[in-house]
């Protein structure tokens, strides 16, 4: 499409769309108004319902793990003990909370956003699509969030409870804390709660409105001049909206800071501890007010660091201050040619024109380069479904795997090992390209600049671009690669002299734990993504694409005369197992085939 260019055209653009764009958003709120007390009733229900059914059985065998926990040591177990009460009472109260406020944040913008999206795609018939769009599937979007919830209070809790109960290696301490540190932790916790929030409530509150203005001045800009990620017509009516919205979001950043300041200020407590100074948690109190108004001040391009003072709080810590540091890290990443150090480098540098032009091109070009964090998630189960289909003509996945993970839930071999398998081929695809980031296919390369800014991910990216770092120096052959499929599959990967009659050609028992310490990671890696509620629904749909998968392979091998390793056993039970498996399949299939990002 032609951007309009020149101020008149820009204006004549605006006020041409301004009524269409009134029309859209009371239809949007008519929406949310009819189909809003449904939603609203199915989540705050559902997860008041999940939260109170199971709490009583959470606070018990919550307890009980930490009574039988050996990573806990004896004071630091018994001091838990003593205040788990807290959070077990206040975890139905703000559960229900959330719930009624999310429910509602999400009857009111689900149907609103839905009817922008329908005027901008390419649909025959747009009207019915405005009217209908947003209806249905937020109230199936809401049941998704209830199940979702179900899965972590069902699956992702009892798993992180089995992680605490389970034997350390001997080589491992439990952690402790020593009785002569906790006077001196409570108090600084006190005093920095008491210090830090008011503290950094006002920052917040000081510094609120330059984001709002600052935040509707260049909403506006994209707006009228057409720049940006709104440069094509279908993100106009959402620049609009988010004109509209932007106090909200304002509100919602203020009070995250209020909530944080409070754990900020308890961590003082864990700097004391650390220290094991005193005088440092309480430097920490101090410092913690001018790291978050620095970390403001980033986020609102106004100027670097901070004029409140900020005392040393480690040991560790250079006399420079926290920027010095991270100037530091830059210019050595200049060095090295990255690419985000270069453009961070000629933003401090004053080389762009004006800030202006510096927010607008980087706008512009995350939104055109910057992938999402659910592209990422995307990728790793199309990489999961193709790589789970050469496995089991392979024969390394087979019936009884997916039909354990379908009719028992046991699905510890193909929702572990599976993920894991396919990061790999991209982790070993990665470093023969000596890619500065990660090869999630052939033509796309996700790195630090371009990767989601999604906390999670970067937590989930960063691990992944070590171990692609450690696989490079590695130098593995072929014949090594293609041993390592059957290894991470089959093998415990727990010591070198396991590989000793297996394919792996190498001898050398440095490479192979090398090799194991990374798949070992990999693994753990992946056990802990596989907690997060989503995988576990969009997992659910992937093992139906499997089964059906080993069904086709089964009855050709079975068409060739060939012998079928994936069979239960012999006689009536196998086949009355593999129905009773197929009926469950089929059930995930039908109830299971939405998927709300």
């Amino acid at each position: 499409m032609e951007v309009p260019v020149g101020f008149l055209a820009n204006l004549w653009s605006f006020i041409s769309f301004f009524p269409f764009f009134l029309l859209l958003f009371t239809l949007g709120l008519l929406k949310a108004a009819i189909i809003g007390p449904i939603v609203v009733a199915i989540v705050v229900v559902g997860n008041s319902a999940v939260i109170i059914g199971l709490w009583p059985a959470h606070f018990i065998w919550t307890y009980y793990c930490v009574a039988r926990s050996k990573r806990l040591g004896l004071v630091l177990k018994v001091l838990a003990l003593v205040l788990l009460p807290v959070p077990s009472v206040l975890w139905p109260c703000l559960g229900i909370v959330a719930s009624v406020l999310g429910g509602i944040g999400y009857a009111l913008f689900a149907p609103l956003i839905a009817t922008f999206e329908a005027k901008g795609k390419n649909f025959t018939e747009k009207i019915f699509h405005c009217f209908a769009d947003g209806c249905w599937s937020t109230i199936k979007g809401s049941c998704i969030v209830v199940l979702d919830l179900i899965d972590f209070c069902f699956h992702s809790y009892f798993s992180y409870m089995d992680e605490l109960v389970a034997q350390i290696p001997a080589e491992e301490k439990p952690m402790e804390i020593k009785v002569s540190k906790l006077p001196s932790c409570l108090l600084v916790c006190l005093i920095g709660v008491a210090a830090d929030v008011p503290l950094i409530t006002a920052v917040a509150l000081w510094k609120s409105p330059y984001m709002l203005f600052k935040g509707w001045k260049r909403l506006l800009e994209d707006l009228i001049g057409r720049e940006g990620p709104f440069l094509e017509t279908v993100c106009v009516p959402f620049a609009a909206l988010a004109i509209i919205l932007w106090p909200l979001a304002v509100v919602g950043a203020v009070m995250g800071a209020i909530v944080s300041s409070f754990f900020l200020g308890l961590y003082s407590g864990v700097v004391v501890h650390q220290e094991d100074s005193l005088c440092l948690g309480l430097a920490f109190v101090i410092s913690v007010v001018s790291l978050f108004d620095e970390y403001v001040n980033d986020l609102l391009y106004l100027k670097e660091g901070s004029c409140l003072p900020r005392p040393n709080y480690s040991r560790d810590m250079s006399s420079g201050s926290v920027r010095s540091k991270l100037d530091d890290s830059r210019d050595n990443e200049l060095r090295n040619g990255n690419e985000c150090s270069i453009t961070s480098k000629l933003e401090r540098d004053g080389s762009f024109t004006s800030k202006l032009v510096s927010e607008g091109s980087r706008t512009l070009k995350w939104a055109i380069q910057q992938y999402k964090p659910m592209q990422v998630w995307d990728w790793l189960f199309k990489s999961c479904e193709v790589n789970g289909r050469i496995l089991i003509h392979d024969g390394l996945i087979n019936l009884k795997d997916i039909g354990e993970c379908i009719l028992t839930g046991d699905c510890k071999k193909l929702g572990v090992k599976l993920p894991a398998w396919s990061i790999l081929q991209c982790l070993l695809r990665s470093a023969k390209s000596n890619s500065s980031g990660l090869m999630i296919s052939d033509d796309v390369e996700l790195t630090r600049r371009n990767g989601p800014k999604d906390k999670v991910f970067e937590w989930f990216i960063g691990p992944l671009l070590i171990m692609k770092e450690q696989i490079k120096a590695l130098q593995l052959h072929e014949n090594e690669e293609n041993c390592l499929k059957d290894l991470l599959m089959r093998g415990k990967n727990y010591k070198p002299e396991e590989w000793d009659k297996t394919c792996f050609p190498s001898t050398d028992n440095v490479r192979r734990a090398q090799l194991q310490a990374i798949i070992r990671r990999l693994q753990g890696l992946v056990a802990s993504i596989s907690r997060i509620p989503t995988f576990r629904r969009r997992f659910r749909n992937l093992v139906k694409v499997l089964y059906l998968e080993a069904l086709q392979d089964s009855a050709s091998a079975d068409r060739m005369g060939g012998i079928l390793e994936p069979r239960y056993g012999n006689g009536n039970g196998s086949s009355i197992q593999r129905d009773e498996t197929q009926n469950r399949a089929t059930e995930y299939s039908t109830n299971n085939t939405v998927d709300i990002v």
